[in-house]
């Protein structure tokens, strides 16, 4: 099988199979496109590949964009597309952000249903049997569940993502449903497999920059007209590893809120339920971010230069006035009294640069194990 060369205009060199050798008789299209777009990932990228790489039959291809990393992912990846035919890869010479790659990537798919893939979380054994099996019945959206583990893969943190035992289906009709009970779990872009069809045909590029493209094609107007969630956890999640950790304050109190807020065919009452319009008005949740290290008076500086209220100021300037230290101690105190919602929070605290003997005691007895991250 052999590709052409091209220029996408945008830096990209391309490789896409030549019309006909999609008439050849020997070849068929395949049904799953697996999706990846990947920035400096060498380290994680090939665990990724080995996992889905194992479960691999026909009909299925891995398609990668490569944001112009500067590791060593190109000569990573560029092994198993010597090894593996169904493997195709495309590097670009500049980046131009994670949703933009991932539309790409579906972009260059062949697949009649898309499943945007992370580049450094693993596929749980028998997942691509589950999807072949489930895309017969043609959803136009399908929504995966997930575990959660560490940044190891030794210890699962959450059995299930979404705290759902019986697989659910929506239509037009339920997509508020959907919204409010599924929404606040599409943050995470591995759970999405979708017709391509129906992904080309959306407006895409008015979420590029907003690192939830998927929320904003998903949850568009019109509705999608059935959609599958699976309660069967088939990923398992490398938890603490986002590219976006370091913007977390920036992501969770602005981005995330504002795409959901965008969504005109959503009541406010409903979205209200996903997320809250102006979260850093949350006093709980400010005192998270600040206990992480990620809310600073840098950040304040940065976000908060407009005119605001003086409720919001004073309850903003006051949380800034508690080192980080103690805010760390204090919030996990806080998630060891809620640990079956905060126990992720919980890792996060203990991540921190701040993370206090409090912090890793607490980790110490929810888990029964040593903290993970040593410090």
């Amino acid at each position: 099988m052999t590709f052409d060369t091209f220029d996408t205009g945008g830096g990209l060199s391309c490789y896409t199979m030549r019309q006909d050798e999609l008439m050849e008789p020997n070849f068929s299209v395949p049904k799953l496109s697996i999706c990846m777009a990947t920035f400096n990932r060498a380290k994680y990228i090939g665990e990724t590949l080995d996992s889905i790489l194992s479960q691999i039959v026909d009909g299925v291809e891995i398609v990668i964009v490569d944001g112009a990393s500067t590791d060593d992912t190109r000569e990573v990846v560029s092994g198993y597309v010597s090894r593996h035919a169904n493997v195709r890869y495309f590097r670009e010479s500049v980046n131009s952000g994670v949703d933009c790659d991932y539309d790409k990537a579906i972009s260059y798919a062949l697949g009649d249903y898309c499943w945007l893939m992370p580049d450094d979380d693993l596929m749980l054994p028998e997942a691509l049997m589950e999807i072949l099996s489930r895309i017969r019945d043609e959803a136009d959206l399908i929504i995966v569940n997930s575990e959660v583990c560490d940044g190891g893969f030794k210890q699962v943190l959450l059995e299930r993502r979404m705290a759902i035992f019986e697989d659910r289906l929506y239509d037009a009709g339920t997509i508020e449903d959907f919204f409010i009970e599924i929404g606040p779990q599409l943050t995470f872009i591995g759970c999405v497999v979708i017709r391509r069809e129906v992904w080309l045909a959306r407006n895409r590029r008015l979420y590029y920059g907003s690192l939830f493209i998927h929320v904003g094609v998903i949850l568009q107007s019109p509705a999608l007209s059935r959609i599958l969630v699976i309660a069967r956890p088939i990923i398992s999640i490398r938890y603490g590893n986002a590219m976006w950790t370091s913007r977390s304050f920036e992501i969770w109190m602005f981005k995330w809120p504002e795409i959901i807020w965008s969504l005109d065919q959503f009541s406010d009452r409903a979205k209200s339920r996903v997320f809250s319009r102006k979260p850093w008005r949350n006093l709980r949740k400010l005192g998270m971010h600040r206990a992480s290290g990620s809310f600073t008076r840098a950040t304040y500086g940065k976000f908060f230069n407009g005119a605001l209220d003086f409720p919001s100021r004073l309850l903003l300037r006051a949380v800034l006035l508690i080192h980080p230290a103690i805010a760390n101690s204090l919030a996990s105190i806080y998630c060891a009294f809620h640990l079956h919602t905060s126990r992720l929070s919980l890792l996060d605290l203990l991540q921190s640069q701040h993370s206090t003997w409090v912090t890793r005691l607490i980790f110490r007895l929810s888990t029964g194990k040593r903290p993970l991250w040593k410090r």
